[in-house]
Protein backbone atom coordinates (compact mmCIF):
# COMPACT_ATOMS: atom_id res chain seq x y z
CA UNK A 1 0.00 0.00 0.00
CA UNK A 2 1.15 3.54 -0.76
CA UNK A 3 0.04 6.95 0.43
CA UNK A 4 -2.70 8.56 -1.66
CA UNK A 5 -1.57 10.64 -4.62
CA UNK A 6 -2.91 14.15 -4.09
CA UNK A 7 -2.59 17.40 -6.06
CA UNK A 8 -0.61 20.41 -4.95
CA UNK A 9 -2.16 22.00 -1.85
CA UNK A 10 -4.40 23.48 -0.81
CA UNK A 11 -6.99 20.74 -0.52
CA UNK A 12 -8.91 19.24 2.39
CA UNK A 13 -8.59 16.15 4.57
CA UNK A 14 -11.29 14.40 6.56
CA UNK A 15 -9.63 12.47 9.38
CA UNK A 16 -11.79 9.72 10.88
CA UNK A 17 -10.40 8.01 13.99
CA UNK A 18 -12.27 5.20 15.68
CA UNK A 19 -12.28 2.35 18.18
CA UNK A 20 -14.38 -0.60 16.97
CA UNK A 21 -16.99 -2.62 18.82
CA UNK A 22 -16.67 -6.40 18.98
CA UNK A 23 -17.85 -8.40 15.97
CA UNK A 24 -18.25 -7.45 12.34
CA UNK A 25 -21.98 -6.61 12.34
CA UNK A 26 -21.81 -5.97 8.60
CA UNK A 27 -18.93 -3.52 8.99
CA UNK A 28 -16.51 -5.06 6.49
CA UNK A 29 -18.89 -5.06 3.54
CA UNK A 30 -20.25 -1.61 4.36
CA UNK A 31 -16.78 -0.11 4.84
CA UNK A 32 -15.66 -1.36 1.42
CA UNK A 33 -18.88 -0.12 -0.19
CA UNK A 34 -18.29 3.34 1.35
CA UNK A 35 -14.70 3.44 0.04
CA UNK A 36 -15.94 2.57 -3.45
CA UNK A 37 -18.79 5.09 -3.22
CA UNK A 38 -16.52 7.88 -1.92
CA UNK A 39 -14.10 7.29 -4.79
CA UNK A 40 -16.95 7.93 -7.25
CA UNK A 41 -17.92 11.28 -5.68
CA UNK A 42 -17.04 14.59 -7.36
CA UNK A 43 -14.10 16.21 -5.60
CA UNK A 44 -12.70 12.97 -4.10
CA UNK A 45 -8.88 12.90 -4.29
CA UNK A 46 -7.84 9.77 -2.41
CA UNK A 47 -7.92 7.76 0.79
CA UNK A 48 -5.54 6.20 3.30
CA UNK A 49 -6.58 3.83 6.06
CA UNK A 50 -4.97 1.81 8.83
CA UNK A 51 -6.57 -0.25 11.56
CA UNK A 52 -5.10 -1.62 14.74
CA UNK A 53 -6.60 -0.94 18.15
CA UNK A 54 -7.24 2.58 16.86
CA UNK A 55 -8.45 2.96 13.28
CA UNK A 56 -7.51 5.99 11.22
CA UNK A 57 -8.93 6.78 7.79
CA UNK A 58 -8.02 9.98 5.99
CA UNK A 59 -9.92 10.96 2.87
CA UNK A 60 -8.80 13.86 0.69
CA UNK A 61 -11.15 16.27 -1.07
CA UNK A 62 -10.91 19.24 -3.43
CA UNK A 63 -13.21 21.47 -1.38
CA UNK A 64 -15.36 21.79 1.70
CA UNK A 65 -18.39 21.66 -0.61
CA UNK A 66 -17.29 18.22 -1.85
CA UNK A 67 -16.93 17.05 1.78
CA UNK A 68 -20.42 18.29 2.62
CA UNK A 69 -21.87 16.58 -0.46
CA UNK A 70 -20.21 13.32 0.63
CA UNK A 71 -21.53 13.71 4.17
CA UNK A 72 -25.05 14.14 2.78
CA UNK A 73 -24.86 11.35 0.17
CA UNK A 74 -27.87 9.10 0.88
CA UNK A 75 -26.04 5.75 1.17
CA UNK A 76 -23.31 7.33 3.29
CA UNK A 77 -25.98 8.83 5.59
CA UNK A 78 -27.55 5.38 5.98
CA UNK A 79 -24.17 3.90 6.93
CA UNK A 80 -23.58 6.69 9.47
CA UNK A 81 -26.83 5.72 11.21
CA UNK A 82 -25.20 2.38 12.03
CA UNK A 83 -22.18 3.96 13.77
CA UNK A 84 -23.13 2.56 17.19
CA UNK A 85 -23.12 -0.97 15.72
CA UNK A 86 -19.48 -0.58 14.71
CA UNK A 87 -17.73 1.98 16.91
CA UNK A 88 -17.24 2.40 20.65
CA UNK A 89 -15.77 5.85 19.99
CA UNK A 90 -15.08 7.95 16.91
CA UNK A 91 -14.04 11.44 15.91
CA UNK A 92 -14.23 13.25 12.59
CA UNK A 93 -11.88 16.16 11.95
CA UNK A 94 -11.77 18.31 8.82
CA UNK A 95 -8.55 20.12 7.97
CA UNK A 96 -7.18 22.22 5.15
CA UNK A 97 -3.87 20.85 3.85
CA UNK A 98 -1.47 23.72 3.29
CA UNK A 99 1.79 21.82 2.66
CA UNK A 100 2.79 18.38 1.47
CA UNK A 101 6.18 16.78 0.97
CA UNK A 102 7.73 13.35 0.79
CA UNK A 103 9.08 10.80 -1.66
Amino acid sequence: MQPATTPQPPYFAVIFTSVRTAGDNGYGATAQAMVDLAAAQPGFLGLESARQELGITVSYWQSEAAILAWKNQVDHRAAMLRAKDWYRHFRVRVARVEREYGY
